[in-house]
Order: structure tokens, then sequence, then C-alpha cells
């Protein structure tokens, strides 16, 4: 993504500055994609006064909120595309189901959630159904997870046409995108001020009322086995709202429950603490940062003591690091267009940097959004990867290590993976909160291979969940390491360690 290189090196380094034990998270800025606004969310809410916390464990939590039914009237044929995407390679018009459209998740306020749902290739009636999240928090899963990681299609330079991803994950389950919370994307409210109180809280309960009427609507899935996957700040959402499934899965009627298995993480966050410590480590490990900066950040910035002397930081800081790409640092980062070019020519080979600008122009698109079923006239604004109307967060815990207890005793099976080459979520800041949640080892850590026999990364199998990286991926590991990504998911869906 484009960025200017002073704004991009400020977002870095307060990323790593003092905490604050509360407050309301301003999360406005440049947004350009999940990895930079998770930088910036996590940065705001070091320095600013948090009103309210989220329970730090979902599934004791009592008073949830009541269920929302979808009252649109809507049903599956509404949301069928009938004649595939614009630009869709002609020979993938009839080899699978593409769904796209609208649950109401509060009929007083009007939030409607939106939804991209994409049938496995084969036999969908025999996969599991996967619900993608991604991360920010307020990026986009269609823009990000679904046109740039594992969705069926990827979008050509001219950002008007679409070409078949090898490895998309609707090759072995079916893939449901969700645009959340209302504001995201092609998701709103007609309650404008429900953008500023978006929050933890919010998002899983809209999560979880759009589960549950998106099942009234597709009744055939009800009993497959279901899935959360996601990656970066769903680091959160995803654990939060596997337990408010579990949740009400405990009290709610037979007509309700939905068949929770498990759930995948990518870089995801998951402890205040040992993330920033991960940060901090990883920068100087990886010989981004000198041994005098490490010095001053560890002894110095650890605390919420020495605050401005920290900001101070900043400019020998990004004199440092330069202008690399933080959430796949060895990677190529995308470059302006020569003045009077409007379009990139198509890279034959490798990953293109510049593909979350191509997605950006296509999905706005009108015939696009057309096809999409996408209620533009509810939009006072483009479609952006990570959305510009969610200016403040209300409410995010310090750490997920109660849930993930709860979901471990409970029997659900968890895999957390990571990119390699990440420093935004880092490897290192993951094992750390691994380590600190005091965890057995089953089966030691050892290398893991793919369809090729060579190493795709490391694992560890621990009593309640596998950990896993993948070589050579970033933030977005199946946009990096497509290949290795896919190997991983179908090691986790067959339930293989």
């Amino acid at each position: 993504m484009e960025r200017g290189h002073t704004l991009f090196l400020t977002r870095l380094v307060l990323l790593i500055l003092v905490t604050v034990t509360t407050c309301e998270c301003q999360i406005h800025g440049s947004r350009a994609n999940q990895a930079e606004t998770l930088m910036e969310f996590r940065r705001s809410r070091k320095y600013q006064t948090r009103v309210s916390m989220v329970s730090e464990d979902m599934l004791t939590e009592s008073g949830l909120g009541e269920m929302k039914t979808d009252d649109s009237g809507r049903k599956m044929d509404d949301d069928y595309i009938h004649e595939g995407l614009p630009g869709q390679p002609l020979s993938t018009l009839s080899i699978f189901k593409q769904y796209a459209g609208y649950i109401n998740v509060d009929r007083v306020n009007g939030r409607s959630l939106f939804y991209y749902f994409v049938e496995a290739l084969d036999d969908p009636s025999s996969k599991p159904l996967v619900l993608w999240l991604n991360g920010g928090p307020g990026c986009s899963s269609l823009g990000v997870g679904a046109m740039l990681e594992i969705g069926p299609f990827g979008v050509n330079p001219d950002g008007k046409t679409l070409y078949t991803r090898r490895y998309s994950w609707n090759k072995v389950a079916n893939i449901l995108f969700l645009e959340s919370p209302a504001g995201v994307g092609f998701s709103y409210s007609n309650t404008t001020s429900d953008y500023d109180l978006s929050g933890d809280k919010r998002t899983a309960m809209d999560s979880y009322a759009f589960l549950v009427n998106w099942f009234r609507r597709f009744p055939h899935f009800k009993n497959s086995d279901f899935l959360i996957m996601g990656e970066s700040y769903a680091g959160f959402y995803i654990p939060e709202l596997a337990g408010v499934v579990i949740k009400k899965n405990m009290e709610g009627q037979s007509s309700s429950i939905i068949n929770i298995k498990g759930i995948m993480i990518g870089n995801g966050i998951m402890n205040e603490d040992t993330d920033d410590k991960g940060f901090n480590d990883y920068l100087w490990s990886h010989a981004l940062i000198s041994d005098e900066i490490y010095t001053k950040l560890t002894q110095n910035c650890s605390n919420a003591v020495n605050s401005e002397y920290c900001k101070n930081l900043e400019e020998e800081l990004g004199e440092e690091i330069g202008d690399i790409d933080l959430y796949n640092i060895y990677g190529p980062t995308c470059p302006r267009l020569p003045h009077g070019l409007t379009v990139r020519k198509k890279r034959h080979s490798g990953l293109d940097p510049c593909e979350g600008n191509y997605v950006e122009a296509y999905l706005n698109l009108p015939n696009v959004q057309k096809a999409f079923h996408a209620n533009v006239t509810k939009l006072s604004y483009p479609w952006a990867t990570c959305s510009k109307l969610i200016v403040k967060w209300k409410d995010s815990p310090k750490t997920m290590f109660p849930i993930y207890k709860r979901l471990i005793a409970l029997g659900l099976r968890i895999l957390l993976y990571s990119g390699d080459v990440d420093a935004v979520v880092p490897v290192c800041g993951t094992r750390y909160s691994i380590d600190a949640m005091n965890l057995k080892v089953i089966k030691p850590w050892r290398f893991w291979t793919d369809a090729t026999k060579q190493v795709a990364g490391y694992k560890v199998v621990y009593d309640g969940l596998t950990f896993a990286t993948v070589r050579g991926a970033g933030h977005e590991v199946p946009r990096f390491q497509p290949r290795q990504a896919f190997a991983l998911v179908k090691m986790f869906l067959a339930n293989r360690d």
C-alpha cells in the first residue's frame, strides 16, 4: 500500500510507547490496510482513556444481549450472484455458487452486516463452513480476506478483471466472509451514532446475531462443522465470538445451536504486554534497530513512565528503520505511479505489493457493487479497505488469556499460526503469549512440510492448542505464502496435528 514515509514511521514508533490502563480509543488517521490500522489502534489505546473494558471472559459474562431477528424477508436465492462477478474468468462461471447480501442485526437502529459467501468447489454439503474475519479494527474481510488472500479470485492491475486464485480455500471448505462491524466496507447502520459505539462487545454480539440469521437463510448448512478463522485484530474478534457462540449454545434452543468445532488465527494479537515485548524484540533481533535504541526502549518505555522521552525516540528510530513494509519486512513496497500513468503493468510472478489498490478500484465499480447486491444508497462514502467511519473504539481487553483458557477447557480445536516476517504482530510476541499461559507441551517443536515436501514452517502441539509458523510469510499469511497456508488449513480441517 502507498503511504508517506514520515507518517508510516510515526505510527510505528508510537506503537511501542508507554502503556496506560484505560482509554476510549481514537483510531482515526490514514487507514490504508489492516496492519497499519492495527498499529494506529494500539498506539491510540496507550495514550487515551478507555471508558469501558470488555469482559475478558465472555463465556462467563451475563447480559450479553438479546438476539436480534432479521426481518428483511430475503431468501437465499435473493442473494445468489446469478451471472458471476464482473470480470470473472468465463471458465469459472458454473463451477461453484456465490452469494452476497445483508443480514440485519438491529431492527431499531438498522444495522446491517454485509457478507460474501463462496460454496466449496466440490460437494459443498459435505464440506465444513468457515467464517473468515479480518481485523483492524475496522478492516474488510471482503477486500482483504476474499480478494487478497483466500477467496476464489484476485483483481488484475486494470482494476476491472479478475484472475483465478490457485490456492483458494473454497477448494476445501465453504467460506463466509463478513464485513464487521457496521461501517466496514458495505456494512452500514441507519443510525450514524452507531459508528461511534463500535467495540469488541458489540462486534461479538452483532456477529453472533448475523450467524444465527444467516443459518436461517441458508438452513442446509446448519449442521455443517463450523469454524472461525482470520487474522490480526481478529485475534480478539475470534475467541470473543467463539465464546459467545458456546455460551449461547449452552443457553439456547436447538434451533439456534451453531455446530462450532474450532478456531484458527494468524498473526493475531493476544495480550497487550507480551505483544508489545514481542514487537520490540522482533525489531532488534531482525536487525531493524540498533542496540542503543533497543536498550532505550526496553529500559525506559515498557511502562507508563517517560512518555515524552519515548515520543522523542521517534525521529531516531525512524531514521534507523527506513521505508520498509513492516508487515512483510523482506517484501517489496508499492511504488508511486510515474506522473501521467493510471494503470500498472501486470506482474508475471511473485507477490504484487500494489494489489490492494486494484481491489479498492474494483469494489468501487458500480457494476461490481450491483453484482454484490451492495446497498450503496445507504453508503455516503466509497468502499475502502479499512473504514474511515469508525474513529472510536468503545471497549477492548488487555488480554485473551481468560477466554482461551475456557475455550481450551471446553475442548475447542485451536490453531494459532504466525508468518515469521511480520513485524506488526510478530512470531516472538505470540510465542511469549502462549508461554505465559503455561500450557503443557504434547509434541515438541518440529518442522512441518507442505505438498512439495519442503519445510513450510515449524510447529509445537500443546495441551489445548497447536502453534505453527509459516516460513517467509508476512502479516497476511495466505497472501504471502499461499501454498503453505493452504497446506496448513487442510491440516487443520482434517484435525491433524
